[in-house]
């Protein structure tokens, strides 16, 4: 029997909560009743929690003891295709429902009133005394039939200071008024001119469209070099998306990003789109939440959370650089957007669209067995080309033990800047130095609360931990011998490039982009927009310059170590090596000159730098995926990482061993077990860390052999137990 769409006022409903419980609650539907899905105000104890109608209560307690619902929220109920998808994502991730629900309600003030903000409209008298600027203003709201301005907005648009209004307010000639800030977004016109497409821009748009205009779940790879014009053809996809009357939503890996991209909305669409991202604001935040249950908002522009807000009618959805790891979040809820992106698409009937010019290799293999479909672009959009790349052989190289500049990039930078060109050099390490010894013992300074080495930042004249966040100054004696002057920082970040760059280059204007130097994403993209208009002659950046910023002059790119990414047991470190300098690379010769990548290594006869050099990219992932085929790990197999952490050592060792040695359910599944051992880094903010990995053969009933295994062991209070399916990274 299915559940009733409506509760009367009485009626027992189950309510899932965002409370840690382990189960749904009963409660009493309130005055005027309640729809399945609801948002509503219950009580909990002495306190007042937020909750969703989950269905029938099952009322099987004193029905005397049951409580009433203090109120529903005003907010459009939460979608069967919602519920359903919460529910899905949390047995895949194992996650309780509760967490899930948090995820999806991450909106500030639900529950209060819409906030309200003073508004401007035309009043009912003329002004004693009639001046040019009040004329401004009174003509500004006629011509635009009655419509309200805030204050700001009146003021720029008639150009006049806010003390002219406030003025007219006083005489009856403005009115002034109270209204509310959630309110829809301004319409989108999907019909507005977009840009002008290539052949196979417009040929990939139009398979992209009628994917859209089936209604049908679909998933596609768009693969494009860098440069080739990817977002100009998924805006094609949304605008299809739009005049279906559905909505739309577009996940960038970086929050820097957005900016330019909203701009681009905005050019082909015509007004801007609601964004959802921790830079925006909580009035913000809650003005998208409800819009976008309400069908307020037609396109979304986020981070990987809006995956969980409330569409009312899914569409489509766009994950741009799809192969990035900020689309898993390491805490919390463990899950990856891409994948969940899938999982919503499949219930909602919508499509997805992952974008990429160096795609994951899960997305390379669903696009290899037919999983996905696949369009690619070929070519560089108007006159830009691809750059020319090649390997500086260190070994040949005549350089200093405290130098990482090679003679050879060193001559390439100035011939680009005496052309009045960019050039970029590339090391994806923030702070001044990696690692500070101390040259009379030894000893490397690590972080008080973690198994980690602190990074020098002689730009904050601090020592961070990048685990934590924990900072201290810089010392003068060694603190494990007590020698003097004798520390000494060991290896290159940005800032020593930084200081090398200066000496080399006396003449040359140096900007450094790491995330770390900018207190916001509006400094950060003011910085990008005045480098890309040649306000600097060399970049100095980390990963963060890979990423989707376009610099007109930038002809050269340096990468000062190559086989960083190539040390360490990960098993993603060919692949995630291969898309950062591709995407590197990529930045170089975007307009009319041609570029040059220059990649520094001492092991230029690696596989992964030859697949580089060659552009040989199916040759890079044929490969890269037998090696995983025979070693049966994801995407051919698959994982979980179990991290267990406390602050007692041996009481994390010891519920590892008791894990490890009760692994029946693991094993009936043909499941094996790793460790426990140490976590790389074994100790994080006091906590201890001790690591399991269970790995599966690609069709075993993963989830709920975990589930039952660790069901199996009572856990101390002290003590946490993460599950990570699909894990990324192995920190």
């Amino acid at each position: 029997m299915t559940a009733p769409s409506f509760y009367e006022e009485g009626a027992l409903v189950a309510v899932l909560t965002t409370q840690p419980l382990d189960r749904l609650l009963d409660y009493k539907a309130p005055e005027g009743g309640c729809f399945l899905g609801a948002f509503v105000d219950v009580p909990l104890g002495p306190r007042r929690v937020l909750g969703v109608v989950w269905g029938p209560g099952r009322g099987d307690f004193d029905i005397n003891k049951i409580r009433p619902m203090n109120r529903v929220l005003d907010a459009a109920p939460m979608q069967e295709e919602m519920r359903q998808f919460l529910g899905r994502a949390a047995d895949y991730t194992l996650t309780p429902m509760p967490a899930m629900l948090r995820l999806a309600t991450r909106s500030p003030g639900l529950g209060d009133p819409p906030s309200m903000r003073k508004v401007y409209r035309l009043g009912h008298s003329e002004p004693e005394r009639m001046t040019d600027a009040r004329r401004r203003v009174l003509e500004v709201l006629r011509d635009y039939g009655g419509l309200s301005f805030t204050l700001g907005e009146l003021a720029e648009t008639a150009g006049v200071t806010s003390s002219v209004i406030k003025g007219l307010v006083k005489q009856g000639a403005v009115a002034e008024e109270d209204s509310p800030r959630d309110l829809p977004y301004p319409r989108l016109d999907p019909d507005l001119p977009g840009k002008e497409l290539t052949e196979d821009q417009a040929a990939a748009s139009e398979v992209l469209r009628g994917a859209i205009r089936s209604g049908d779940y679909g998933s596609t790879l768009l693969k494009g070099v860098t440069g080739s014009g990817k977002t100009e053809v998924y805006l094609e996809a949304v605008a299809e998306c739009l005049r279906k009357g559905r909505q739309a939503l577009v996940l960038l890996p970086e929050i820097a990003l957005t900016a330019e991209f909203l701009r681009r909305v905005e050019a082909r669409f015509g007004a801007m789109p609601a964004e959802w991202h921790s830079g925006v604001t909580m009035t913000e935040r809650r003005r998208a939440w409800k819009m976008v249950g309400e069908g307020g908002a037609q396109l979304v522009v986020g981070a990987r959370s809006a995956l969980f807000l409330p569409y009312r009618d899914l569409g489509l959805i766009v994950i741009d650089e799809e192969h990035d790891t900020s689309y898993k979040q390491e805490d919390g809820v463990l899950y990856n957007a891409r994948d969940m992106a899938v999982l919503r698409a499949s219930i909602c009937s919508a499509q997805v669209i992952l974008a990429s010019a160096t795609p994951s290799l899960e997305s390379w293999a669903n696009a290899e067995i037919g999983k996905y479909a696949r369009l690619e672009l070929t070519s560089r959009f108007g006159e830009a080309e691809l750059p020319e790349m090649s390997a500086i052989d260190m070994r040949n190289e005549d350089l200093p033990g405290s130098r990482w500049i090679s003679p050879t990039l060193q001559r390439e930078v100035e011939a680009r800047i005496a052309l009045g060109e960019q050039a970029l050099l590339f090391l994806n390490r923030r702070g001044y130095a990696p690692v500070t010894i101390c040259r009379a013992c030894g000893h490397q300074i690590g972080c008080d609360h973690c198994d980690a080495r602190m990074v020098e930042h002689r730009f904050l004249k601090r020592l961070v931990c990048h685990q934590c966040g924990e900072t201290k100054p810089m010392p003068t004696v060694c603190p494990s011998c007590g020698a003097e002057d004798r520390l000494a920082p060991v290896g290159p970040g940005v800032e020593r490039l930084q200081e090398e760059a200066a000496a080399l280059f006396p003449q040359a204007r140096i900007a450094v982009l790491s995330s770390d130097l900018f207190g916001s994403a509006r400094a950060l993209k003011a910085k990008v927009e005045e480098i890309a208009s040649g306000g600097a002659d060399i970049v100095i950046g980390t990963q963060l310059v890979a990423k989707g910023h376009n610099f007109p002059l930038l002809t050269l790119v340096g990468v000062i170590d190559a086989d960083l990414g190539l040390q360490g047991s990960d098993l993603r470190a060919a692949e995630r090596t291969f898309q950062l300098m591709r995407q590197v690379a990529g930045r170089a010769g975007r307009a009319e000159k041609p570029g040059a990548a220059l990649l520094q290594t001492y092991q230029p006869e690696h596989p992964v730098i030859r697949a580089i050099l060659a552009g040989d990219e199916e040759g890079f992932w044929r490969a890269e995926a037998a090696e995983r085929k025979a070693a049966g790990v994801p995407p051919y197999g698959r994982m979980a990482g179990i991290v267990l952490s406390s602050p007692d050592v041996q009481q994390v060792f010891d519920i590892g061993g008791v894990l490890a040695r009760n692994d029946a359910p693991l094993r009936r599944i043909g499941a094996q077990v790793y460790g426990p051992a140490p976590a790389p880094i074994a100790r994080i903010r006091g906590r201890h860390r001790v690591r399991l990995l269970v790995k599966a053969a690609k069709t075993a009933p993963l989830q709920a052999a975990l589930a039952q295994w660790v069901g199996q062991v009572k856990l101390p209070t002290n003590l946490r137990l993460a599950i990570d399916i699909d894990p990324q990274s192995f920190y």
